[in-house]
């Protein structure tokens, strides 16, 4: 917002809200907002955004990260949302597929994969059969693996070893992302080569991360806040796209787990954690 020329606290004011995973504040924290009479509201997640739009069909909503928005519901086609709600989606089903195949290049002998997963999180099932579709191609089974929280993520680990996974995929989310260092210890601990969508995954100690960048997605929802706060709808304001992708991998976690990375994905990658 800055960047757009406003200046927090003189042309506007953010009421922040953080859920730190927990699902089940999201509908209490939508209601507490729109009680303030907001003029915007953004959302960052899929849950937040339907929350979101359950508690008001009249103050605009921008959401920054969501994986399907038509079939979520939360608009009627991308070109034309049609209601309060627009903003920027992401590409979770073909990216999973990307993962899949990053991760296989630093690890070849790959027979099975398993799928970190909230199942509170309502976009889950979609990409989980995205990354069914690409692995039965190359015969790979899928091993979906449940975490609802924090004190589920160990016993999850504990899971994918016993169920002798070879890899791991870690689906976005936001109880992950605040988790991403526990996340990233346990798959080292249990030396499961692991790939998420965030580069904060990898700065984290993953071994590899792809997909787009949180702060671009924030700095183009923040646009879509500009348009509306100099009088455009949300109904005629189309949703985005991602254009733009980034690979980071980090060397120091190949080393830990004894694996090396080709020179040809080296160059591939925008970062490389030494």
């Amino acid at each position: 917002m800055r960047d757009l020329g406003y200046v927090e606290g003189k042309d506007f004011v953010i009421e922040w809200r953080f859920a730190e995973g927990q699902y089940d504040r999201l509908a209490g924290y939508a209601q507490e907002l729109v009680r303030l009479k907001v003029d915007v509201i953004v959302a960052f997640n899929t849950r937040g955004a339907i929350e979101a739009q359950r508690a008001t069909s009249t103050i605009p909503i921008v959401f920054a990260s969501i994986s399907d928005p038509v079939g979520s519901g939360l608009v009627a086609s991308l070109a034309r949302p049609g209601a309060n709600i627009t903003g920027v989606s992401e590409a979770h089903d073909e990216v999973i597929a990307k993962q899949l195949e990053l991760l296989r290049a630093a690890v070849p002998s790959v027979s099975r994969v398993a799928a970190l997963i909230n199942p509170d999180n309502p976009f889950y099932p979609s990409v989980v059969k995205s990354l069914q579709s690409a692995a039965q191609k190359d015969g790979i089974t899928v091993l979906a693996v449940n975490a609802r929280n924090a004190e589920e993520l160990e016993p999850a680990f504990t899971s994918m070893k016993r169920d002798h996974a070879d890899i791991v995929i870690v689906l976005d989310d936001s109880l992950f992302m605040t988790r991403r260092r526990e996340i990233a210890g346990l798959a080292a601990q249990n030396r499961l080569p692991a790939i998420a969508g965030n580069s904060e995954y990898a700065g984290a100690g993953l071994l590899m991360s792809y997909g787009e960048r949180i702060s671009d997605q924030f700095r183009r929802g923040a646009a879509y806040v500009d348009k509306i706060f100099k009088g455009a709808k949300p109904a005629d304001l189309p949703v985005e796209q991602p254009t733009r992708f980034y690979l980071t991998v980090n060397q120091r976690t190949a080393n830990t787990l004894g694996l090396t990375f080709s020179p040809a994905l080296l160059l591939r990658a925008d970062a490389v954690i030494q």
